[in-house]
């Protein structure tokens, strides 16, 4: 049965492939990014994938996007919360507004669009969240990576939370801690890295997480690592 998705974080990397392996698999995707013409570009190779520019950090931006959401479809049966940014900056280094900035992009915007989209979500809908290692309770820690980290570590607490608190409304939640992927946000991060699985590899994972696992597991923080996560 096909299914509605809503990406977010999809003009690129990994929210892209996601957008583009569901696709394949015969469902719609609704792609959500600020960048407009790459997500434009993406939308128009694929007949069932739909573009909605959006800033998520902006909440009028955001009002919009469930608007059309609203008007567009009836229900909408998976929520990928993949949009985010990386500061690599050491603690020291750190200022008050790299703080703000790493919460509101990877935390903050989650609980924004997912608030705002619980009326729209069918029966067993399925929020999966993209966390990190870097936010895995007990995982190896790296320097510089203390703001990204910290705020990836509360979007994994809230899934735990939603899981619960929408139990009734019988929708999923469940979050996905990935280890280094082969991204231009890790390019950008740590110039020269090769990370062992590409963007289409881990993309494709997502997307079949995110169509069968809510059978299996709800409010689960799985890791998805070729590294041991202790």
């Amino acid at each position: 049965m096909s299914k509605v998705a809503v990406v977010t974080g999809a003009s690129r990397g990994i929210g892209r492939e996601i957008c583009k392996e569901l696709a394949d698999k015969g469902h719609h995707a609704v792609a959500v990014a600020r960048s407009e013409q790459p997500l434009n570009k993406l939308a128009n190779s694929y007949p069932n994938i739909s573009a909605i520019p959006t800033d998520l950090t902006n909440q009028k931006d955001v009002d919009k996007l469930v608007t059309q959401l609203e008007r567009d479809y009836d229900t909408v049966d998976i929520l990928i919360n993949n949009a985010g940014t990386l500061i690599n900056k050491t603690f020291e280094e750190l200022t008050l507004d790299d703080w703000r900035s790493q919460l509101e992009s990877n935390l903050i915007s989650a609980i924004h669009i997912t608030n705002k989209m619980l009326s729209l979500f069918s029966n067993d809908a399925h929020i999966v969240n993209i966390s990190s290692m870097g936010g895995f309770q007990g995982s190896a820690k790296f320097p510089g990576l203390a703001a990204y980290s910290v705020s990836k570590g509360a979007l994994s607490i809230l899934t735990e939370c939603l899981s619960v608190e929408l139990s009734d409304k019988n929708i999923k939640a469940n979050a996905l801690c990935l280890g280094a992927v082969q991204t231009e946000m890790l390019e950008n991060a740590f110039p020269g890295m090769e990370a062992p699985v590409s963007a289409k590899g881990m993309g494709n994972y997502i997307t079949d997480f995110a169509i069968k696992g809510s059978a299996f597991y709800n409010g689960k923080i799985l890791p998805v690592s070729l590294e041991d996560p202790d």
